[in-house]
Protein backbone atom coordinates (compact mmCIF):
# COMPACT_ATOMS: atom_id res chain seq x y z
CA UNK A 1 0.00 0.00 0.00
CA UNK A 2 1.21 3.49 -0.81
CA UNK A 3 0.20 6.95 0.34
CA UNK A 4 0.61 9.87 -2.05
CA UNK A 5 1.01 13.31 -0.49
CA UNK A 6 0.79 16.58 -2.41
CA UNK A 7 2.39 19.81 -1.19
CA UNK A 8 2.24 23.28 -2.67
CA UNK A 9 5.07 25.20 -1.02
CA UNK A 10 3.77 28.31 0.71
CA UNK A 11 4.97 31.72 -0.44
CA UNK A 12 6.07 32.32 3.16
CA UNK A 13 8.37 29.28 3.25
CA UNK A 14 12.08 30.05 3.36
CA UNK A 15 14.32 28.04 0.97
CA UNK A 16 14.74 24.56 2.43
CA UNK A 17 15.89 21.17 1.14
CA UNK A 18 13.29 18.51 0.48
CA UNK A 19 14.86 16.35 3.17
CA UNK A 20 14.57 19.04 5.84
CA UNK A 21 11.05 19.93 4.69
CA UNK A 22 9.88 16.31 5.01
CA UNK A 23 11.42 15.98 8.45
CA UNK A 24 9.39 19.00 9.56
CA UNK A 25 6.29 17.40 8.05
CA UNK A 26 6.68 14.42 10.36
CA UNK A 27 8.61 11.98 8.19
CA UNK A 28 10.72 9.76 10.45
CA UNK A 29 14.19 8.53 9.57
CA UNK A 30 12.68 5.07 8.96
CA UNK A 31 10.16 6.44 6.47
CA UNK A 32 12.77 8.49 4.61
CA UNK A 33 15.02 5.44 4.38
CA UNK A 34 12.21 3.24 3.02
CA UNK A 35 11.48 5.82 0.29
CA UNK A 36 14.90 5.19 -1.23
CA UNK A 37 13.59 1.88 -2.59
CA UNK A 38 10.38 3.42 -3.97
CA UNK A 39 10.55 4.43 -7.65
CA UNK A 40 9.74 8.12 -8.16
CA UNK A 41 9.17 8.60 -4.43
CA UNK A 42 9.84 12.33 -4.81
CA UNK A 43 8.50 14.34 -7.75
CA UNK A 44 9.26 18.07 -7.83
CA UNK A 45 7.45 20.16 -10.43
CA UNK A 46 6.88 17.11 -12.61
CA UNK A 47 10.44 15.80 -12.45
CA UNK A 48 12.33 13.47 -10.14
CA UNK A 49 13.43 15.23 -6.95
CA UNK A 50 16.19 14.48 -4.48
CA UNK A 51 16.60 15.03 -0.77
CA UNK A 52 19.15 17.79 -1.35
CA UNK A 53 16.95 19.63 -3.88
CA UNK A 54 15.94 23.08 -2.59
CA UNK A 55 12.27 23.99 -2.44
CA UNK A 56 11.01 27.43 -3.46
CA UNK A 57 7.64 29.12 -2.98
CA UNK A 58 4.89 27.71 -5.23
CA UNK A 59 6.86 24.51 -5.96
CA UNK A 60 4.68 21.42 -6.34
CA UNK A 61 6.04 18.44 -4.42
CA UNK A 62 4.55 14.93 -4.70
CA UNK A 63 5.78 12.31 -2.23
CA UNK A 64 4.95 8.61 -2.42
CA UNK A 65 5.29 6.77 0.89
CA UNK A 66 5.19 2.97 1.19
CA UNK A 67 3.04 1.87 4.11
CA UNK A 68 3.11 -1.49 5.86
CA UNK A 69 0.37 -3.28 7.76
CA UNK A 70 2.46 -2.94 10.91
CA UNK A 71 2.07 0.82 10.59
CA UNK A 72 5.75 1.58 11.14
CA UNK A 73 5.88 3.61 7.93
CA UNK A 74 2.76 5.64 8.61
CA UNK A 75 3.29 9.38 9.06
CA UNK A 76 1.84 10.47 12.36
CA UNK A 77 3.43 13.62 13.70
CA UNK A 78 2.35 16.18 11.12
CA UNK A 79 -1.05 14.63 10.52
CA UNK A 80 -1.98 14.49 14.19
CA UNK A 81 -5.14 16.37 15.10
CA UNK A 82 -6.76 16.78 18.50
CA UNK A 83 -9.94 14.80 17.85
CA UNK A 84 -12.41 15.15 20.74
CA UNK A 85 -15.26 13.11 19.24
CA UNK A 86 -15.42 10.63 16.38
CA UNK A 87 -17.75 8.00 14.96
CA UNK A 88 -18.43 6.54 11.52
CA UNK A 89 -20.16 9.68 10.29
CA UNK A 90 -18.49 12.73 11.78
CA UNK A 91 -15.78 14.07 14.05
CA UNK A 92 -15.09 17.17 16.13
CA UNK A 93 -11.57 18.61 16.14
CA UNK A 94 -9.99 21.02 18.60
CA UNK A 95 -8.22 23.23 16.04
CA UNK A 96 -5.06 24.97 17.21
CA UNK A 97 -4.63 28.68 16.55
CA UNK A 98 -2.54 29.37 13.46
CA UNK A 99 -3.99 26.54 11.36
CA UNK A 100 -6.30 27.06 8.39
CA UNK A 101 -9.66 25.30 8.32
CA UNK A 102 -9.40 24.88 4.54
CA UNK A 103 -6.48 25.57 2.19
CA UNK A 104 -5.88 29.11 1.03
CA UNK A 105 -3.98 30.16 -2.09
CA UNK A 106 -0.64 28.39 -2.01
CA UNK A 107 -1.30 27.03 1.48
CA UNK A 108 -1.87 23.29 1.62
CA UNK A 109 -1.62 22.46 5.31
CA UNK A 110 -5.04 22.81 6.89
CA UNK A 111 -7.58 20.77 8.82
CA UNK A 112 -9.18 19.80 5.50
CA UNK A 113 -5.85 18.67 4.05
CA UNK A 114 -5.05 16.50 7.05
CA UNK A 115 -8.52 14.96 7.22
CA UNK A 116 -8.54 14.17 3.50
CA UNK A 117 -5.29 12.24 4.03
CA UNK A 118 -6.40 10.52 7.22
CA UNK A 119 -9.82 9.60 5.76
CA UNK A 120 -9.37 9.05 2.01
CA UNK A 121 -12.73 7.25 1.85
CA UNK A 122 -14.63 10.33 3.09
CA UNK A 123 -17.22 11.78 0.71
CA UNK A 124 -18.41 15.36 0.41
CA UNK A 125 -16.66 18.60 1.39
CA UNK A 126 -15.70 17.23 4.89
CA UNK A 127 -15.46 20.61 6.68
CA UNK A 128 -18.92 21.67 7.88
CA UNK A 129 -18.02 25.21 9.03
CA UNK A 130 -14.87 27.30 9.40
CA UNK A 131 -12.86 29.03 12.07
CA UNK A 132 -10.50 31.90 11.33
CA UNK A 133 -6.88 30.82 11.11
CA UNK A 134 -6.08 32.74 14.33
CA UNK A 135 -9.03 31.27 16.26
CA UNK A 136 -8.67 28.02 18.16
CA UNK A 137 -11.34 25.57 19.19
CA UNK A 138 -14.09 23.24 18.06
CA UNK A 139 -14.49 22.46 14.37
CA UNK A 140 -17.09 20.05 13.04
CA UNK A 141 -16.29 17.73 10.11
CA UNK A 142 -18.32 15.07 8.30
CA UNK A 143 -17.14 11.81 6.78
CA UNK A 144 -20.12 11.41 4.44
CA UNK A 145 -21.90 13.75 2.06
CA UNK A 146 -25.22 13.03 3.75
CA UNK A 147 -23.92 13.87 7.22
CA UNK A 148 -22.35 17.06 5.85
CA UNK A 149 -25.64 18.20 4.32
CA UNK A 150 -27.57 17.50 7.52
CA UNK A 151 -25.10 19.37 9.73
CA UNK A 152 -24.95 22.35 7.39
CA UNK A 153 -28.74 22.49 7.48
CA UNK A 154 -28.55 22.63 11.28
CA UNK A 155 -26.21 25.62 11.02
CA UNK A 156 -28.57 27.28 8.54
CA UNK A 157 -31.57 26.65 10.78
CA UNK A 158 -29.60 27.84 13.85
CA UNK A 159 -30.21 24.66 15.84
CA UNK A 160 -26.49 24.26 16.51
CA UNK A 161 -25.34 26.00 19.68
CA UNK A 162 -21.89 27.61 19.86
CA UNK A 163 -20.03 29.39 22.62
CA UNK A 164 -16.77 31.27 22.22
CA UNK A 165 -14.58 32.51 25.04
CA UNK A 166 -12.57 35.69 24.48
CA UNK A 167 -10.36 38.04 26.43
CA UNK A 168 -11.08 41.67 25.59
CA UNK A 169 -8.98 44.80 26.02
CA UNK A 170 -11.02 47.05 28.27
CA UNK A 171 -13.86 46.44 30.71
CA UNK A 172 -17.36 45.85 29.34
CA UNK A 173 -19.81 47.62 31.68
CA UNK A 174 -22.92 45.52 30.98
CA UNK A 175 -23.06 41.99 32.40
CA UNK A 176 -24.88 40.66 29.36
CA UNK A 177 -26.56 41.82 26.20
CA UNK A 178 -26.65 41.52 22.44
CA UNK A 179 -25.01 43.25 19.49
CA UNK A 180 -26.80 43.80 16.18
CA UNK A 181 -24.45 45.29 13.61
CA UNK A 182 -24.76 44.36 9.89
CA UNK A 183 -21.44 43.35 8.34
CA UNK A 184 -19.85 43.24 4.91
CA UNK A 185 -16.32 43.05 3.54
CA UNK A 186 -14.32 46.24 3.08
CA UNK A 187 -13.75 46.42 -0.71
CA UNK A 188 -10.71 48.64 -0.18
CA UNK A 189 -9.08 46.60 2.58
CA UNK A 190 -9.77 42.88 2.41
CA UNK A 191 -10.10 40.74 4.49
CA UNK A 192 -11.27 43.45 6.91
CA UNK A 193 -15.01 43.58 7.56
CA UNK A 194 -16.97 46.76 8.18
CA UNK A 195 -20.32 47.75 9.65
CA UNK A 196 -22.70 48.92 6.92
CA UNK A 197 -26.42 49.54 7.28
CA UNK A 198 -26.66 49.81 3.48
CA UNK A 199 -24.66 46.81 2.29
CA UNK A 200 -24.13 44.65 5.39
CA UNK A 201 -25.81 41.34 6.13
CA UNK A 202 -27.60 41.00 9.48
CA UNK A 203 -25.30 39.84 12.28
CA UNK A 204 -26.38 39.09 15.85
CA UNK A 205 -24.15 38.22 18.81
CA UNK A 206 -25.29 37.60 22.37
CA UNK A 207 -22.75 37.88 25.17
CA UNK A 208 -22.25 37.37 28.90
CA UNK A 209 -19.38 38.79 30.94
CA UNK A 210 -17.56 36.13 32.96
CA UNK A 211 -14.94 38.24 34.73
CA UNK A 212 -13.41 41.70 34.77
CA UNK A 213 -9.83 42.14 35.94
CA UNK A 214 -6.87 44.47 35.34
CA UNK A 215 -8.60 46.41 32.60
CA UNK A 216 -9.62 43.30 30.68
CA UNK A 217 -12.86 41.36 30.29
CA UNK A 218 -13.28 37.61 30.01
CA UNK A 219 -16.45 37.11 28.02
CA UNK A 220 -18.63 34.39 26.51
CA UNK A 221 -19.98 35.03 23.01
CA UNK A 222 -23.03 33.26 21.59
CA UNK A 223 -23.12 34.06 17.85
CA UNK A 224 -26.59 33.73 16.34
CA UNK A 225 -25.29 34.30 12.81
CA UNK A 226 -22.03 33.28 11.19
CA UNK A 227 -20.60 36.31 9.39
CA UNK A 228 -16.89 36.59 8.66
CA UNK A 229 -15.03 38.15 11.63
CA UNK A 230 -18.39 38.70 13.33
CA UNK A 231 -17.18 38.38 16.93
CA UNK A 232 -14.03 40.36 16.25
CA UNK A 233 -15.91 43.32 14.73
CA UNK A 234 -18.76 43.23 17.25
CA UNK A 235 -16.21 43.34 20.07
CA UNK A 236 -14.05 46.13 18.64
CA UNK A 237 -16.54 48.47 16.95
CA UNK A 238 -17.59 51.65 18.82
CA UNK A 239 -21.23 50.70 18.26
CA UNK A 240 -20.54 47.25 19.67
CA UNK A 241 -18.55 46.62 22.85
CA UNK A 242 -15.72 48.99 21.87
CA UNK A 243 -13.29 46.49 23.44
CA UNK A 244 -11.25 44.60 20.81
CA UNK A 245 -10.25 41.00 21.38
CA UNK A 246 -6.73 40.83 22.77
CA UNK A 247 -4.26 40.06 19.98
CA UNK A 248 -6.56 41.06 17.11
CA UNK A 249 -4.20 42.50 14.50
CA UNK A 250 -7.03 43.68 12.22
CA UNK A 251 -9.32 45.41 14.70
CA UNK A 252 -7.10 45.93 17.74
CA UNK A 253 -3.47 45.36 18.69
CA UNK A 254 -1.10 42.48 18.03
CA UNK A 255 -0.21 40.04 20.83
CA UNK A 256 1.23 36.54 21.03
CA UNK A 257 -2.09 35.15 19.73
CA UNK A 258 -5.71 36.04 19.15
CA UNK A 259 -7.47 35.41 22.46
CA UNK A 260 -10.57 33.83 20.92
CA UNK A 261 -11.51 30.17 21.41
CA UNK A 262 -14.51 28.14 20.20
CA UNK A 263 -15.14 26.43 23.54
CA UNK A 264 -18.55 24.72 23.23
CA UNK A 265 -20.54 23.06 20.45
CA UNK A 266 -23.91 21.27 20.61
CA UNK A 267 -25.65 19.62 17.67
CA UNK A 268 -28.02 16.79 16.77
CA UNK A 269 -26.34 13.69 15.38
CA UNK A 270 -27.51 13.31 11.75
CA UNK A 271 -27.95 9.52 12.05
CA UNK A 272 -28.77 8.70 15.68
CA UNK A 273 -30.51 12.04 16.41
CA UNK A 274 -28.72 12.13 19.75
CA UNK A 275 -27.87 15.58 21.08
CA UNK A 276 -24.08 15.83 21.20
CA UNK A 277 -22.30 18.38 23.43
CA UNK A 278 -18.53 18.95 23.18
CA UNK A 279 -16.27 21.29 25.16
CA UNK A 280 -12.65 22.25 24.48
CA UNK A 281 -10.45 23.53 27.29
CA UNK A 282 -9.47 27.20 26.97
CA UNK A 283 -5.81 27.20 25.82
CA UNK A 284 -4.83 30.63 27.11
CA UNK A 285 -4.51 32.32 30.47
CA UNK A 286 -7.63 34.18 31.48
CA UNK A 287 -5.79 36.98 33.30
Amino acid sequence: MQRILNYIISKNTAPVTILDFLKKEGFSRHILSSMKNTPNAIILNGERGFGRSVLKPQDHLIVTVPETESGENIIRTKMDLDILYEDDYLLVINKPEGMLSVPGKGDVDSVYQRLSILYPEATGPIIVHRLDMATSGLLLAAKTKEAHQDLQAQFKNRTIQKRYIALLEGEVPQDEGEIRLPLCSDPLDRPRQIVSEEFGKPALTRYRVLERTSGKTLIAFYPQTGRTHQLRVHAAHPLGLHCPILGDELYGRKAERLYLHAEYLAFTHPITFERIEIRAKIPFSQH
